[in-house]
């Protein structure tokens, strides 16, 4: 079992930058495919990005390629995403989740069976 809190959120106006941090409890983080997903007021939570157990692979949603970066640092047990040229479509709550299932499910939220409680990025006009 893994327990996850996201950290990193916050206000920042149209074209500015943030890095999320996902700090895992547990001495068997880099046996999970970790992810970011987002959830806007009013619609469905949706995959961003993940990242395998090595670090090796890594995958995007088409409207963040280019822009933002998943990381992890399997000997701090953090997961990270560094997110830049920020829009206001990117306003939703983040969380990160945890998976032991096969890379190839990741961008599936039932894939992941811990989430942690979400932190808010607010990106103004």
């Amino acid at each position: 079992q893994v327990q996850l809190v996201e950290s990193g959120g916050g206000l920042v106006q149209a074209g500015g930058s943030l890095r999320l941090s996902c700090a895992a409890s547990g001495r068997t983080f880099s046996t999970y495919v970790m992810a970011w997903f987002r959830q806007a007021p009013g619609k469905e939570r949706e995959f961003v990005a993940a990242i395998s157990r090595g670090g090796v692979s890594a995958d995007y949603t088409d409207s963040v390629k280019g822009r933002f970066t998943i990381s992890r640092d399997n000997a701090k047990n953090t997961l990270y995403l560094l997110m830049n040229s920020l829009n206001p479509e990117d306003t939703a709550i983040y969380y990160c989740a945890a998976a032991s299932r096969a890379w190839g499910t990741h961008q599936a939220s039932g894939s992941y069976a811990y989430w942690g409680q979400g932190t808010q990025v607010t990106v103004s006009s």
